[in-house]
Order: C-alpha cells, then structure tokens, then sequence
C-alpha cells in the first residue's frame, strides 16, 4: 500500500499477484532475477490515450465463469445481484442460479439463456474495472455485446438493457435449425467472391479483421462454403450455433421485436459509443427499437469500429469479457494502422481462470502499459510503512558549458560567465553595476523543451533561482534573499532569446538589487522585464550529506 500511494511511478513497471506473502516473495525474486514468474506482468510504460471498452458478442462463455467472482468480489457480487433482478420480469430463471449451475438451473447452451448470462457478467467485469480506477472514455460492443455497451455507456438503465437482451434472444429461439454461421480466415473481397456462389442464401455477418470474416445464413449454402474454402485453401470452420442472426433470417422477428421494445428509452450518454451497425461515433438517443433490429440483422461493423475509435484518440482497448474473443482481432485491426504500437488491448478473464486474480493480472498488464490504475483504492484499508529509498546511480549528468558568445568572450574585453545559461560578465565603472548576459534556445539548450505548458517552452521557475545565484556569485552575495517573478520567459521553438541580469551597486549594507530582462535575439525591440530580486552578503548553511541515508540523527 505505500508503494503504490507514496512512490511516485517511473517507466519500467511491475506487478505481482500472489494469493500469501510467501508467493508474493518468490514472484519479487524473479522479478529481481530477470526471470518473472506466471503472477508477474512486467512492462514499460508510455503516454496512452483514452480507453474504449469493448463488448463481445456470443463465444467467450464458459461453465462456471463468474463464480469465483460472486465469491471474492463485493462489486461484481453487487452489480451480478442488480442485473439478476432486473432481467427477473423477463425470464423465468436466477442468473445467480445459472452462473453456480444449481439444480433445476437452465444450461447456457440455450441461446436466450447465454445472451442474458453474459450480458449480465460483461456488464459487471466493468464496474470490476471501474473500481480499480480504469474508467472509460467509450464503448463498442460486437453484436449482442452492444446491449452491454449501451448499459455502461448510461444510454440505456439497467432495466431496458435487460428488457433488450432477454426479449431479444427469447425471439432468436424461434431461428433456431434453420440456419447457422461460419468464420472464414480472410478478407472482405475474397469472401464476398466465395458468398456470391450462393445467391441471397448467405450474408456476410461480421466484419472482425483484415483476415477474419463471419458468414451467416442457410445451412446447406453454409456447407457448401465450407467445402469451397477447403477447395482454395481458406480455412474455414463452423460457429456452434443453430441460427443464422446477421442475415435474412432473422427478418421474420422483425415485427414482434419492434413491438416488444417499443417502450425503451435511449438517452445521450456521456460515454462515446462507436456503433457496429454503423461503424462510427453516433449518438445514442437513437439506440430505439429500430436499432436493436439493425443491430441483428446488418453485418457488424467491428473492424471499421476499432479504426474509428483509434483514429479518435482511443488507444486502449479492455475487452470486458470473461474470455478474450476480440482481442486478436483488434490487434491485427490495428497492426496497419499508423502509431499501431501506441495502442495497448488487455483482457479480462480467460476460460477457466476466472478468479480475482486474474482480472489483477489483468489490471497489472494495463498499469505496465500506462494506464492509471488507482491500486491504493483496490488495496484500501492499508497503513504507510517506512520503504528503501531509491537507489542512487552515482552518474553525472552536468550540463556540458555552452558559450553564449560563439567564441572567447576575454578576447572582447569581457569576463567570461563560467555558466551554462549566462556568456558574460560586464562591470560598470561608472555606477558599481554588473550585467550578466546570455542567450536560451532550445538549439543550444535542450532541455528547456521538457518544461513546456499547453506546448509551450517556458523557462522554468528554478531556472531564475539559479541565474539569480550565479549573479550573486559574480558580486560577492552568497544569499539571494528575495526573488519575485511577474511574466513567464517563453523560449520560442526557433531560434533564440537574449537575457541580461542587471545587478545594482551595493548599499551601506552590502545588499544589492537585481533584475532580470529579455528580447529575442537579433532584435531592437525593447526588453521585458521578468523578475526583480535582492541579493545580500551572507554564507548559506552547509547542506546535509546526502551521500548517507538516514541521515545522521534523523528518526523515520
């Protein structure tokens, strides 16, 4: 817990996951080694950008996903009993019942059982997410997964989503043996080529990838797809469901679902929500009845999703699911795609390893990558203990001495500055003042682009302190005893700015004045002035020796 609250996080990233401390200890030592165990993800964290959750559809249930949850998770217990009472005016079955596979309860091979039971446990993992501080910026959902999508979105409450996904799925019963689904292994064209053999009796149903095309439609057409794709050598298997949804098929339900969810109301959500049917952003006032249709019956769209959302900004990908379906498909979506290695896609479950500490793994795999997870909420309850500081390297990194005057500043008569900011000294005999000169660039000085505000260079606030100590240096005043900024100094992103230091002559107490100006080079215009000070006689105190930690005398 003080690690995680107290520590501030660098690049290189770890997290282990143990179930007891001995377990944990042994994972730290292969992390020591270089040699990281199975409850470790390490990785190297960069900037990312928004995070998108994504919903499958069909295929990532598994018996007994999700009980280990409702036992070791209060907030997947919780939002699992609230779906469960929702979805209880639509169906005549407990979801808790299905998900333990008590006595009496229906199997998921039924297809308006199993679209319900995950709707439900996709809906719940991301209120799991959630808490662990990994909040959405927008959803995309394949297929039935819209309905989940639409629900974390808050287009949807609880009570319509579920009044979707039981009826609709109830109705799908009734295309059952007329029809079914294959995967092809490659692209649009060439399955548009290998579907057009068959007339209407096949539709393209889902759209995965540059390689992965869902066919859906007749059963006798779908066999014969098969044999054709054996014949070319595209491979080619059978989806192990007995409907044809994303076809024609499913154009006989058409009414009755209108009348049935007649009565929900969609809102705008504050949640981007990148369509399937569509393939693009839209508004989610618009997910009524007739979309819940369109979202069955047209080809879903994923693939041209997964570039919508990336193109705007979305760079991480959390499929809530409790076994990863899309993940290979968002990854090979965004293999072409320009900057495809700033985009980081993290599961949640997989089948049979459904346990808290999985989705941990989880959550770590995401931290490693660069997103915020907000583990002092997820530990809680923990107390700050005293930690090892961090490790000295003991290399230097002192800037090398840049000349501001391009050559030797004595050969004209001045003092050279000794610093890597200031080229010259100049006394003024006549009035006991000294002007300290310069130039800053980020040509000659580098690392003064590190300090920008809302993408401007800014000269950083130490920077002033240390211009004003090197102008005491060079008068005799060891203290800077007042500093007062009043305008930011903005080093432009070309070319360079000209600053002086202008140190006034000393009072009956040795005190001198000082302010601080600049123009940009090569220029006539007058100065702005920056900064205005006081330097005064005096020693500073010698520093502690930081070379021992503790310090001598220090209590923790």
């Amino acid at each position: 817990w003080s690690l995680v609250s107290t520590r501030s996080l660098f690049e290189h990233r770890a997290v282990v996951v143990g179930a007891d401390r001995a377990r944990i200890l042994d994972e730290l030592a292969g992390v020591a080694a270089g040699e990281p165990g199975a409850g470790v993800v390490v990785g190297r964290a960069r900037p990312v950008g928004k995070t998108v959750f994504v919903f499958p559809g069909q295929g990532s249930q598994w018996a007994g996903m999700g009980v280990e949850l409702l036992d070791t998770s209060t907030v997947f217990a919780e939002k699992m009993r609230r779906c469960d009472k929702a979805l209880a005016e639509y169906v005549a079955w407990s979801l808790i019942d299905v998900v333990r596979r008590a006595p009496g309860a229906p199997d998921l091979d039924r297809v308006d059982v199993v679209q319900p039971v995950l709707w439900a446990i996709m809906v719940s993992l991301a209120e799991l997410w959630r808490s662990a501080g990994v909040i959405p910026d927008a959803v995309i959902g394949h297929s039935q997964g819209e309905i989940a999508a639409a629900c974390v979105a808050g287009a949807l409450s609880l009570q319509d989503a579920a009044r979707v996904v039981a009826l609709r799925s109830r109705l799908v019963t009734q295309l059952s043996g007329a029809g079914g689904m294959a995967s092809i292994a490659c692209g649009l064209s060439r399955a548009q080529e290998l579907v057009a053999a068959s007339g209407d009796r096949l539709n393209i149903a889902a759209i995965n990838g540059n390689s992965s095309i869902v066919v859906s439609g007749d059963m006798d057409a779908l066999n014969e797809l098969i044999q054709r794709c054996a014949a070319d050598q595209v491979r080619a298997r059978r989806i192990d469901v007995d409907y044809a949804s994303h076809s024609g098929h499913v154009e006989t339900i058409r009414a009755e679902l209108l009348r049935l969810l007649a009565s929900i109301t969609p809102r705008s959500s504050s949640l981007a929500f990148i369509s399937t049917v569509t393939g693009e952003l839209m508004d989610t006032a618009g997910l009524d009845a007739a979309y819940w249709y369109k979202s069955i019956r047209q080809t879903v769209q994923f693939e041209q999703a997964v570039h919508t959302a990336f193109d705007h900004g979305y760079q991480v990908f959390v499929e809530s699911s409790p076994h990863p379906v899309l993940v290979a498909s968002i990854e090979e979506t965004l293999a072409n795609q320009e900057h495809s290695n700033d985009a980081t896609v993290v599961p949640t479950l997989g089948r049979d390893d459904g346990a808290l500490q999985r989705f941990w793994l989880s959550a770590g795999q995401a931290h490693v990558a660069g997103v915020q997870v907000d583990w002092a909420a997820v530990i809680g309850g923990g107390r700050q203990v005293a930690l090892p500081t961090y490790g000295f390297v003991r290399r230097r990194f002192w800037l090398s001495e840049f000349d501001a005057a391009g050559g030797d500043v004595r050969r004209l008569g001045l003092a050279g500055a000794e610093h890597g900011l200031l080229g010259a000294v100049v006394q003024r005999p006549d009035s006991g003042e000294v002007v300290l000169t310069g130039h800053l660039s980020t040509a000659a000085q580098p690392w003064l682009a590190d300090h920008a505000v809302s993408g401007v260079v800014l000269f950083p606030g130490a920077g002033f302190v240390e211009l004003a100590v090197r102008a005491g240096d060079a008068v005799g005043c060891g203290v800077v005893e007042e500093l007062t900024l009043s305008a930011p100094l903005v080093v432009p992103p070309l070319g360079a700015v000209q600053v002086q230091l202008v140190v006034g002559a000393p009072d009956t107490t040795g005190r001198r004045t000082l302010s601080m100006y600049s123009r940009p080079a090569q220029s006539v215009s007058g100065w702005t002035w920056h900064a205005e000070g006081l330097l005064g006689v005096g020693v500073v105190a010698a520093a502690a020796d930081l070379s021992r930690w503790p310090p001598a005398g220090a209590t923790p």
